[in-house]
């Protein structure tokens, strides 16, 4: 006789709660609700920065927040908790993705792997060429790099849209092509656009590394323990003059692709302690000290059925798909449409960085990769189609943030500024547009 009450026995409000859960967990995991979401708070934030509420909008994003123990303080302002902080999250799944997919999935192969780093140096390499043949005056042509880059959120978000329509491993391509993309930029960034990088941060960032991979010699695998390690390795990028956000893709590609090894299998774990527990009176006397080590087990057995880079990365997805992504549009994507130097000069920076992102990403990218698979050096993945990579050398074009940052770096006249983040705007929708139609037209032939 079973004595637990059916679904239709509970109380009416608890099956209402628990319908309206179960609904909005499915809703939460639909990527093209979370690609909507982004481009929506991205839409919001240039509507925003072109209203009478401009000076405003601007106003809040460099409201100073601070956090400080005695008398030692820490201030910043909101742009930087959401760029430099916020976004390490975003880095970090994104870095435990490509680490999955190292482990046992498209880019487990050398052949396969080695194809999104050629793939991402003719996306870079094109683009800064034909910005710099359209930009040969030295005042302009240091902006030679503003094109290079690819915005990971936002051309993930936009793949999102399309659904489940598009081979896993496109998406994957996408991402490591992106992710080496911007360690280029950000190595372009130290290299051309740094005055001089502090080498003991490294040394700080390396020093949060070992911590780490002591915690997991050790078999520490609760997650809290590595927070600590973990802000080290930030704040050491940090002290080396290096975007702080790349500490969460090293994060992401060191964390361990298998379980933590155990005496016992965690399913057979699962058995053994279920078993003992309806043999026991424990449970039924409500015993907390005897209930203690079988519930401690239990928790430990279900922690370890998955590997922590997937159990991380499953627990993070919700909280950065609709927190940090959207948070990071809303304080990035306003940028004011007037102002800008459309002189000569001025035209030739928004025209180069425009048909750079436009057509050079995708002939960089289609290019490189075709030339790599015509020679032998590498292949394509299962389920990835010339048409796929095309795809993906569209979406590339989506240089948007990293772009806009980069250009800040590049040119110290506000009037070519302004007109280099015009062409990035423009370049920026216009790939959006055009690597959504190409991919329902691709994903229509699949």
């Amino acid at each position: 006789m079973n004595d637990h009450p059916s679904f239709d026995d509970l109380p009416r409000a608890q099956r209402l709660a628990e319908q309206a859960l179960n609904t909005l967990q499915r809703f939460l995991h639909v990527e093209a609700v979370s690609g909507a979401t982004l481009l929506a708070a991205a839409a919001a934030a240039l509507i925003l920065a072109n209203s009478p509420f401009a000076h405003d909008y601007h106003a809040f994003w460099n409201l100073p927040l601070s956090i400080g123990v005695g008398d030692y303080v820490f201030s910043r302002s909101l742009h930087f908790w959401v760029n430099d902080v916020l976004m390490t999250a975003f880095f970090l799944v994104v870095g435990m993705e490509i680490r999955r997919e190292i482990h046992e999935g498209a880019l487990s192969k050398f052949d396969q792997a080695i194809l999104p780093l050629i793939a991402a140096t003719g996306g870079v390499i094109v683009p800064a060429l034909i910005y710099l043949g359209i930009n040969s005056d030295p005042a302009h042509a240091q902006g030679w790099a503003v094109p290079t880059a690819t915005d990971i959120a936002f051309a993930v978000g936009v793949l999102a849209l399309l659904g489940r329509s598009i081979p896993v491993n496109v998406r994957v391509f996408l991402l490591a092509l992106a992710i080496i993309d911007d360690i280029i930029a950000v190595l372009i960034i130290a290299v051309f656009y740094t005055p001089s990088l502090q080498f003991g941060g490294f040394a700080v960032a390396l020093l949060g590394a070992l911590a780490v991979f002591g915690f997991q010699r050790i078999g520490i695998g609760s997650a809290l323990p590595y927070f600590l390690p973990g802000a080290l390795v930030w704040i050491g990028f940090m002290m080396a003059g290096v975007h702080p956000t790349l500490a969460g893709v090293v994060l992401g590609l060191i964390t361990p692709a298998r379980p933590l090894p155990m005496r016992e299998q965690p399913l057979d774990v699962v058995s053994r302690v279920l078993k003992q527990l309806r043999s026991s009176d424990a449970v039924s006397a409500g015993d907390s000290h005897r209930l203690e080590r079988p519930l401690r087990e239990l928790r430990v057995a279900h922690r370890e059925i998955l590997p922590p880079v997937s159990r991380v990365q499953m627990a993070m997805h919700p909280w950065v798909a609709y927190g940090v992504m959207p948070t990071f549009a809303l304080a990035n994507a306003g940028v004011g449409l007037n102002g800008a130097d459309l002189s000569a000069g001025g035209l030739l920076v928004m025209l180069g960085t425009a048909l750079a992102l436009i057509a050079g990403k995708p002939l960089g990218i289609v290019g490189a990769t075709w030339v790599a698979v015509r020679l032998g050096w590498c292949r394509l993945a299962p389920g990835v189609s010339w048409g796929g990579v095309c795809l993906v050398g569209l979406l590339a074009g989506i240089g948007f943030t990293m772009s806009i940052f980069i250009a800040m770096l590049a040119f110290s006249d506000e009037g070519a500024l302004r007109a280099a983040k015009l062409g990035v705007l423009f370049a920026s929708l216009v790939a959006g547009v055009l690597g959504l139609g190409w991919g329902v037209a691709y994903a229509r032939r699949q």
